[in-house]
C-alpha cells in the first residue's frame, strides 16, 4: 500500500500542498494563526503568497487583516492560494467580500511511481547544483521579476534535491527540478530551449526524476501547473500524471 494517502484524495491533496510549500521555501516566512505568510521579494507567485493550510485561530477577518498588514509593510500586494485543502473551507468566498480578485486556474497532478523497470535515460544529467546552461535554460522562459529572485530560492531549496538537465547533440536542452518530501518527490522547473521542443526532452527529464525518486523510496510524483498550459497538460498527462486538485490565488493590493 502507498505511504501516501491513496484511499482519501482530499487528504493526499493536503499532503501535496504541504510538500509543494517546502519545496519552493520563500525568502520570508511568518506564522499567522495557523497560515504561512510567505514572501520572496517579487516575481513567485506562490513565493509571494499565504499557504492556508491549517488554521488555529478564531477569527479569520483578524487574521486576514494581519496578513495584510505584513505584506503592505512589504509594499506588496496581498496574495493567497486557495484549494480544495485551505482552511478554513470558505476562505475562497471571504477573500472575495473583502475584494480579492480571482486569478487563473492552477492543476495539481499526481502519479504514481512506477515499478523498478523504470530507467533513468543516458541523455539526462543528475546535478546536486544547477550549472550556468540549466539556469538558462530555466530562466529564459520567466519574467524579469521572477528571474530576478529565482536563483535566491534555489539557494535555499531543502537538502534532498536534485537538478534535471537532457542534452541533444551534445548541448542541455531541457530542464527539471525534484525535491524529495518523504514518500513524495515533485517535479518543478521544467523548460525547454525553444529550438528543442518536440525532441523529447522534457519527457526524458520526467523519466530520469521518476527514476531518481523511485531510488529515493518515493511512492508518488506530484507538480503543479497553469491549467491554460495545454502542452504542458499533455505531456504530464501522456506520463501518467492525474488531476489530483486545483488551486488559483486571490490578490489585493
Amino acid at each position: 500500500m502507498s505511504r501516501t494517502a491513496a484511499g482519501s484524495p482530499a487528504l493526499l491533496l493536503a499532503e501535496i500542498e504541504h510538500a509543494a510549500v517546502r519545496s519552493w521555501p520563500a525568502l520570508e516566512t511568518a506564522e499567522v494563526e495557523g497560515w504561512c505568510w510567505r514572501y520572496a521579494s517579487g516575481g513567485s507567485l506562490r513565493g509571494n503568497s499565504v499557504a492556508a493550510l491549517a488554521f488555529t485561530g478564531s477569527n479569520p477577518d483578524a487574521a486576514i487583516a494581519a496578513i495584510e498588514r505584513l505584506y503592505l509593510a512589504k509594499g506588496a500586494p496581498c496574495r493567497f492560494t486557495v484549494s480544495e485543502a485551505s482552511v478554513p473551507a470558505d476562505l475562497d468566498a471571504l477573500l472575495a467580500s473583502r475584494g480579492y480578485e480571482r486569478g487563473e486556474d492552477h492543476l495539481t497532478m499526481a502519479k504514481d511511481i512506477a515499478d523498478s523497470t523504470v530507467q533513468s535515460p543516458a541523455d539526462v544529467m543528475v546535478m546536486r547544483e544547477a550549472t550556468p546552461e540549466w539556469l538558462d535554460i530555466y530562466l529564459a522562459g520567466l519574467s524579469p521579476d521572477r528571474r530576478a529572485v529565482a536563483p535566491r530560492i534555489l539557494a535555499g531549496l531543502p537538502r534532498q534535491h536534485a537538478f534535471f538537465g537532457s542534452s541533444r547533440a551534445d548541448r542541455l536542452v531541457s530542464s527539471g527540478l525534484s525535491v524529495v518530501d518523504g514518500p513524495l518527490a515533485s517535479v518543478q522547473c521544467m523548460a525547454t530551449l525553444g529550438a528543442a521542443r518536440r525532441l523529447g526532452g522534457a519527457r526524458a527529464v520526467l523519466q530520469a526524476i521518476e527514476a531518481h525518486a523511485r531510488d529515493a523510496g518515493c511512492d508518488r510524483l506530484y507538480l503543479q501547473a497553469e491549467a491554460a498550459n495545454t502542452a504542458a497538460f499533455s505531456l504530464y498527462q501522456g506520463f501518467g500524471f492525474r488531476v489530483a486538485g486545483r488551486y488559483h490565488m486571490r490578490s489585493k493590493r
